[in-house]
């Protein structure tokens, strides 16, 4: 479930709270109501339903509805707690590389690349702070400035960043200086989505 396109058709089990995709807001959809799995990656689902094929993204916790089983959490290392020997924490606190490959398993929920290749991330700057731990600032991009999704990526961003071992604070900033434009991409998102 971690990485996959499909097209699958569903009857949805129970009602389910969804995003609509790209306007951000979150509706109900209907116990009955039939969908199509368009996209499983990172862990939530894209789903296509009525008439005229509007998408909606469904949160992993929400699986069941989908007929799914939700995907295994990731356990973060754990952190030290003060008296711990000569006062050095037990796990370091998250790198910067570390904290970017968690970036990889987050994604557009439109377009099947994780929005660290898409070149949505600006920058990653870790501040050691008094207790061991780390605050994290992330400056992050969207596609277009009207992007409906700001919101949840933004919270998708902050929820699993700040799950890492030793992080204390996540703060993510929304910037448009410079504008995104294609060539911050990866080689192997402009591949993914045929443009090599």
């Amino acid at each position: 479930m971690t990485g996959t396109k499909e097209r699958v058709r569903v009857a949805l089990a129970r009602g389910v709270d969804a995003v609509e995709i790209p306007a951000g807001t979150t509706t109900t959809l209907p116990a009955g109501m039939e969908v199509t799995i368009v996209q499983t990656l990172g862990g939530n689902f894209t789903v296509s339903a009525g008439p005229y094929g509007m998408l909606y993204r469904v949160a992993a916790e929400d699986a069941d509805a989908l007929g799914r089983e939700p995907p295994p959490q990731r356990k973060p290392l754990p952190v030290a707690q003060p008296g711990d020997a000569a006062g050095e924490p037990a796990h370091r606190p998250a790198g910067e590389e570390q904290i970017r490959e968690l970036l990889k398993t987050i994604y557009d929920p439109e377009i099947p690349v994780n929005i660290h290749d898409l070149g949505l991330i600006y920058g990653v700057v870790r501040t050691p702070t008094d207790d061991g731990r780390v605050d994290v600032r992330i400056d992050m991009t969207l596609t277009a400035p009207g992007c409906g999704m700001a919101g949840v990526l933004k919270q998708d961003v902050e929820t699993k960043v700040g799950a890492l071992a030793g992080v204390r604070e996540v703060e993510v900033e929304i910037v448009w200086d410079p504008p995104w434009d294609r060539d911050r991409m990866s080689d192997a998102a402009k591949l993914q989505l045929g443009m090599l």
